[in-house]
C-alpha cells in the first residue's frame, strides 16, 4: 500500500512536470551578431562546393558567425539566385577600438 502511494506521487510529479514544460520551445540562436566583438574572426574554412543541384542556383559561401561568445562556422549552401542581383557574402570589418563588426550577407543590384 505504501509503495503504491509512492509510485502514484512520482507519477503525478512527472505528469505535472510534463504539463509545465509542454509549452516550452527551444530554438537555435542565429549565428550572427549585430554588435561589435573584440575577437577577430578566424580564416575562412575550406568548403567542398560541388555542382549546383539545379540551374539558377548559386553557392552561398560559409562564414564565421558569432554565438555564445565565440565565432561559430556557418556552412555554405546552395540556394536560388536572384536575376539582376549579386549576392554579397557575410563578412567582418574592423570596428573602432580594435573590435570587429559583421556585415550581413545581402543582395545587391548589378
Amino acid at each position: 500500500m505504501m509503495r503504491t502511494q509512492g509510485l502514484k506521487a512520482v507519477f503525478a510529479a512527472v505528469l505535472l512536470a510534463s504539463f509545465a514544460l509542454g509549452g516550452c520551445v527551444v530554438t537555435a540562436r542565429p549565428a550572427y551578431y549585430d554588435g561589435t566583438v573584440m575577437v577577430a574572426p578566424p580564416p575562412p574554412q575550406e568548403e567542398v562546393i560541388g555542382v549546383a543541384p539545379t540551374p539558377g542556383y548559386i553557392w552561398f559561401g560559409g562564414y564565421w558567425g558569432w554565438a555564445g561568445g565565440r565565432h561559430v562556422w556557418v556552412a555554405g549552401h546552395w540556394g536560388a539566385g536572384r536575376p539582376g542581383y549579386a549576392w554579397v557574402p557575410h563578412h567582418w570589418v574592423p570596428a573602432g577600438g580594435g573590435g570587429w563588426r559583421m556585415v550581413q550577407g545581402h543582395w545587391a543590384r548589378r
